[in-house]
């Protein structure tokens, strides 16, 4: 039983052709839908004519396939299957032509089309495929140059805006507005750097799977890859469409643009839109960081020597860092930001900016609104904040919560980096120090502790002193003579040090260190008695712990191996 054809195609964009727009063309005008009526939504890219047993194979997204049954004319059952693979390589719709070589399609065919929302159309007899290819591609044609036109008006636009001064945030505002989309820029993994549109559809998409909990665009997965597709929403009622495309200048990767509608799917038509205005973003783009380039050499100067203490006095150096949008007429604190090794060993593609910097601008970002007076400076390797300083537990809270902000959940490709944490200072005369304290805090913190470390430099007790040693050697030796055996790295060596390690913090308190370690006393008085056999009797000894302790932070600090 047939279905009559059921006209919507005036929703449809006009860029855009759809299989119900398809069917409404005069060729098509007495087609009847058998089956998958759900699915004339589907875009219609191109054409095929199925002839060939293994049509599968040749067929592309977004083709509407035309047939007269030749390749099924001796099973027509296998249309079922050839449905199914029809529908899993993204193909718009099947056009058949009945009474040829097969008089129906078979019911099992049609079952499979409806629930896929496949759609399966019945012909006309009276068409030949020719008429059909050649009406339908002049309306595909006519669909593209209007889809062209459009996108040269919006792209004209932008440029407008850039050209009465407007930069990235203007731009995407505009674009929001004339394609009634919420916008994103981002950089090239994911990191917002302006958004807008409508506050509704903005909130629909913060709290889609296409952001993660700290905002950024998930450029690594499905939810925020290039190209046009669907993102789960939040509500039933609020489906969530996304178009993302690169934002490049030559072969420099500057991050990405992406759109996102609800209520309506975005397509190629919206694509090639945003790419166009993504040629305006990079024009911006790189147009902000030429004229950046030379405020920040003065400003990276301008740290340099505040950091070895030729800045000028406190009163210049106000007024100087006053001139760049800091404030540094009140307490401060000075952060270091290094990657680890190994980050920049990778990082040595051309086609994006330095890691360094593209670290020290997401700092800036994130920073932005916790302390507008802040100053985040790239170095050649490190990036140097300097903030106001609050308690040092408020102050770690806020460098926490930023370096939180920064990482994300290390998706989209993005470098580790240790940090380091100095003192209060009262003056800017002090920022020497407070800098010499915070790159010996990520140091050594990183050390101690490992990559992706955060340290404060009041955190690091004796390691302070133990860092100043510049004879490595010296140091590796005392560990050794002192550990002996201890010092290997062996699973019994390591065990044997965690156990010395708590006795020595516990000031020998074995009923404390057994149940720490979850250790019959017995079995610790065993172990206790093994360690003074190796290291002698240091429970009688404090000269002997203090060695033992100093020999056990070394191996921490320096890593030693054998």
């Amino acid at each position: 039983m047939t279905t009559p054809v059921r006209h919507t195609a005036a929703d449809d964009p006009p860029g855009r052709m759809t299989v119900s727009g398809l069917l409404e063309t005069s060729v098509l005008a007495g087609s009847d839908i058998l089956a998958g009526s759900d699915g004339l939504t589907r875009e219609v890219a191109r054409f095929n004519v199925m002839e060939v047993p293994d049509i599968e194979r040749w067929t592309r997204p977004g083709e509407f396939l035309l047939t007269a049954g030749y390749a099924i004319r001796h099973s027509p059952d296998r249309l079922t299957s050839v449905i199914e693979a029809l529908h899993t390589r993204g193909v718009a719709g099947i056009g058949i032509k009945l009474g040829r070589y097969i008089d129906t399609v078979p019911p099992a065919s049609l079952e499979t089309a409806e629930r896929l929302g496949f759609p399966v159309v019945s012909l006309p007899s009276g068409v030949s495929f020719d008429d059909i290819l050649t009406e339908g591609s002049i309306d595909l044609v006519n669909r593209h140059v209007h889809t062209m036109n459009q996108a040269d008006v919006l792209q004209r636009r932008l440029v407008d805006v850039v050209l009465a001064g407007g930069g990235l945030p203007a731009v995407t505002e505009a674009l929001a507005h004339e394609l009634n989309v919420a916008a994103l820029v981002t950089t090239p993994d994911g990191r917002q750097i302006t958004a807008a549109g409508a506050p509704e559809k903005l909130d629909v998409v913060r709290s889609s799977p296409a952001l993660d909990d700290t905002g950024r665009l998930r450029t690594e997965s499905l939810d925020g890859a290039l190209g046009a597709h669907p993102v789960p929403a939040d509500s039933e009622d609020a489906s969530l469409s996304a178009a993302i495309v690169g934002v490049r200048a030559g072969d420099t990767d500057h991050g990405r643009l992406a759109a996102f509608a609800t209520g309506r799917t975005l397509g190629r038509e919206d694509l090639f839109a945003l790419d166009r205005a993504a040629s305006v973003c990079a024009l911006v783009t790189t147009r902000d960081l030429a004229v950046s380039a030379v405020e920040d050499k003065y400003q990276a100067d301008f740290v340099r020597d505040l950091t070895v203490g030729r800045a000028g006095s406190a009163e210049q150096t106000i007024a100087h860092a006053r001139d760049f949008g800091w404030d540094f007429d009140r307490p401060l604190m000075v952060v270091v930001v290094e990657p680890d090794p190994g980050a920049l060993d990778d990082d040595t593609s051309s086609t994006r900016r330095p890691l360094v910097e593209r670290q020290a601008g997401a700092i800036a970002g994130a920073l932005a609104h916790r302390d507008s007076g802040a100053a985040v400076v790239a170095l050649s390797t490190e990036t140097v904040i300097i903030l106001g300083a609050e308690t040092r537990e408020r102050s770690e809270a806020k460098i926490n919560d930023l370096v939180r902000t920064v990482r994300g959940r290390g998706g989209g490709g993005r470098k580790p980096f240790s940090v380091g944490m100095s003192r209060s200072c009262d003056s800017p005369a002090e920022i020497p120090t407070a800098y010499s304290q915070a790159a010996t805090a990520v140091r050594v913190g990183r050390q101690v502790a490992g990559g992706e470390s955060v340290t404060h430099f009041d955190a690091l007790g004796v390691y302070r002193l133990l860092s100043l040693v510049e004879d490595q050697a010296e140091l590796e030796s005392f560990a050794r003579e002192t550990l002996r055996e201890l010092a290997d790295d062996t699973d019994e060596a390591r065990d044997l040090r965690r156990t010395l390690d708590l006795l020595l913090a516990t000031n020998i308190n074995v009923a404390e260190t057994a149940r720490t370690l979850h250790f019959h006393y017995n079995t610790l008085r065993y172990r206790l008695a093994k360690l003074e056999r190796v290291l002698g009797p240091f429970t009688t000894k404090p000269g002997l712990r203090l060695d033992l302790s100093l020999a056990l932070k070394i191996l921490a600090m320096r890593g030693l191996r054998r």
